[in-house]
């Protein structure tokens, strides 16, 4: 269904200071999505800020060369004044990071633009479309709706969140308007030759080595339906990579023929395991829900305490229950 942006809009016409961000552990369709409304923002004349509550993915430094999107750390004095809070490309507290807790004490209007069907009340105006294939579509639905024109640079940035988050037009959510969508952005100056170079043909040697070991480690259990592999913690001092570098690592455990959900568990270097799902039929939000986190049906999250054994056992039994 169509969102209204109406009450976007009006918070534009009302308000100067928008401060935008998105989910810890950024990827293009968070990243793209913020660097275009930000720019579409300020060619109406307001104040924008905008931050991440994690490190920078030097993967995506291309499209943000300058880095104007800035590391959020508390008190978060810096940005007291806001008058609006932009949250994309999530809806959950627990994809904020220390950034959540500062917002749930701002008095700024708060706005979450998203197409995740998983969603915390994030205490605002929640514009959400979970047939969406990316909340880059959604970002260029807005910025339609404000009456602006897309730059080269906004074009980029959206294209390069909607081919992301379509794995480059190969998933399910990929339709005709998904194309259609392509051209426009295309049209108004995103170069996909670039961006597809840029984005998947510039690895590290340290990430290609860390790939290796979860490539080493998979292992395929239930009749071949499960895929699961495994990063430590010390896997990244061992190879020269970093924990951005496991991104899209999950792909590969659902590429095995015959599996139906793939699994990837990530020892955090604060503590915890963070557990990324694929599947191509079971609902694996509905799982990572058991575990508080979630996202999309066919590609979700979540993060465990307790050791690596531990969280392996409840995710594999509960993959095992749903299948």
């Amino acid at each position: 269904m169509p969102i209204d942006w109406s009450p976007f809009v009006d918070l534009v016409r009302k308000h100067q200071r928008f401060l935008i961000t998105t989910h810890v552990r950024p990827d293009p369709d968070g990243l793209g999505s913020q660097l275009a409304l930000a720019d579409a923002l300020e060619g109406m004349g307001r104040q924008v800020q905008m931050v991440i509550a994690s490190s920078w993915p030097p993967r995506y430094t291309f499209l943000d060369p300058e880095r104007r999107i800035g590391h959020f750390t508390p008190p978060g004095e810096a940005h007291r004044d806001v008058e609006v809070i932009v949250v994309l490309d999530t809806g959950t507290w627990n994809q904020l990071g220390d950034f959540g807790d500062w917002m749930k004490k701002s008095t700024a209007k708060k706005v979450c633009v998203d197409h995740h069907v998983t969603q915390d009340d994030l205490g605002g105006i929640l514009l959400k479309d979970t047939s969406s294939e990316a909340t880059g579509r959604l970002v260029y639905e807005l910025v339609q709706a404000l009456g602006q024109q897309l730059s080269r640079k906004a074009a980029s940035c959206l294209f390069a969140a909607l081919a992301t988050d379509t794995g480059w037009f190969r998933h399910k959510n990929t339709t005709s308007a998904t194309f259609v969508l392509a051209e426009k952005l295309t049209r108004a100056g995103a170069d996909p030759t670039y961006l597809y170079d840029a984005i998947y043909e510039q690895n590290t040697a340290a990430r290609l080595n860390l790939l290796g070991l979860v490539l080493q480690r998979m292992r395929v259990i239930e009749d071949g339906k499960i895929a699961y592999a495994e990063v430590f913690r010390d896997d990244y001092e061992k190879t020269g990579a970093i924990p951005q570098d496991t991104e899209d690592a999950v792909g590969y455990t659902r590429s095995v023929m015959g599996v139906e959900v793939g699994v990837l568990f990530l020892e955090q270097p604060a503590g915890g395991i963070k557990v990324s799902f694929r599947s191509r039929r079971v609902d694996v939000a509905r799982i990572a829900q058991q575990f508080d986190g979630g996202g999309h049906a066919l590609a979700s999250g979540a993060t465990l305490q307790g050791t690596m054994a531990d969280a392996q056992k409840r995710v594999l039994d509960a993959i095992r229950q749903a299948l």
